[in-house]
């Protein structure tokens, strides 16, 4: 079968154990991630073929971040070496009122210095079915951008699968050109998007009419509007999916989505997660689920957001970015079985 492609910078992650704040940190916990890693890892997971691009420093750090992503299956022959150092980001993870905070020590990193010129993409896609990127690569830098740009007219000139995450990152878009003006020309490539509440809004200044996200007022009637006003601005999408998040304190969400093909939108199961052991990866979490839907269930679009939102639940329970279950943990999940009991 044929692979899935992702491209995107992977990092290493730095965390206070437990819910300490920075400034209580005597060690940090150690992982690594990043949204189009986080993809690939939940496909392979799946049995899904997988490969990830990205450029990883000549050290040991670059080292070990391969061997991170191997040991999970994901395919990583076609990864460049080079540049000064390896990205990370800092997350506090909060509780209860206090939200979590992420700062970002990625300038001047190994993948923010990549060219068009580095990736062959006609080669890398040559046994692909399938690429996706999310809208935190272009915010990396103008090099990030140009290939990532590239990457998408290959992938569509050779009939590959196109799917984005429109992922919004205020904190990344510095180097001179608005999200807006970049992430315009990318998604007209795209079969597939994906956003959560803010994204289209933050993105392409697309709102749910009566929405308010920091209240968390997210009601799924009213994405129908974002998801086919993205579908008028951009022919080539056959797909949309908004996830819906209801933040009820940083330790208990409410969690869903919405799946948009053809005029016709579907509701996903909604999910009460009352003790969140990490969200971070969430969103990857429910794009791993639904490119996995969608490839198996190509006729089922409500099995295919079923499978994503009920994966992309699960992955609140894991602690790190990757979401690490099984499709049978999921498929228990959407049969109902929420129970948590100990499997003897």
């Amino acid at each position: 079968m044929k692979k899935i492609v992702t491209f995107g910078e992977i990092m290493l992650r730095l965390s206070p154990p437990g819910q300490l704040r920075f400034g209580q940190a005597r060690t940090f916990d150690v992982a690594y991630g990043g949204g189009e890693a986080n993809v690939a890892v939940s496909l392979s997971n799946f049995g899904l073929e997988t490969e990830f691009l990205t450029c990883l420093p000549r050290n040991d750090l670059g080292e070990a971040c391969l061997q991170y992503l191997r040991q999970y299956g994901v395919g990583t022959s076609h990864i460049q070496r080079g540049g000064r150092r390896l990205g990370i980001y800092f997350l506090e993870t909060g509780a209860v009122m206090r939200g979590s905070q992420v700062i970002y020590d990625r300038a001047d990193s190994s993948f923010a210095g990549v060219t068009p010129d580095m990736f062959d993409w006609g080669k890398i896609f040559k046994d692909a079915r399938w690429f996706h990127w999310t809208g935190i690569t272009p915010a990396v830098s103008s090099g990030a951008a140009a290939a990532c740009l590239q990457a998408v007219r290959t992938a569509r000139g050779l009939g590959l699968t196109v799917s984005c995450d429109l992922n919004y990152r205020a904190k990344l878009w510095k180097w001179g050109k608005p999200a807006g003006e970049v992430m315009q020309e990318l998604v007209s490539y795209c079969d597939v998007a994906i956003g959560n509440e803010e994204d289209a809004d933050k993105v392409f200044g697309i709102q749910a009419p009566g929405s308010d996200v920091a209240r968390g007022k997210v009601a799924a009637d009213k994405y129908s509007y974002v998801c086919e006003s993205l579908a008028k601005k951009f022919k080539s999408l056959k797909t949309i999916a908004i996830t819906l998040r209801s933040s009820f304190s940083a330790s208990h969400n409410a969690w869903s989505a919405i799946l948009w093909q053809s005029g016709k939108t579907i509701d996903g199961p909604k999910f009460d997660i009352t003790h969140i052991v990490d969200r971070v990866g969430g969103g990857d979490g429910f794009a791993g689920g639904l490119i996995y839907g969608l490839t198996a269930f190509p006729d089922d679009p409500q099995r295919a957001l079923d499978y994503a939102v009920a994966a992309s639940a699960l992955k609140h329970t894991i602690f790190g970015d990757f979401n690490l279950v099984s499709i049978a943990e999921i498929e228990k999940l959407m049969k109902g079985d929420a129970s948590g009991r100990v499997s003897r």
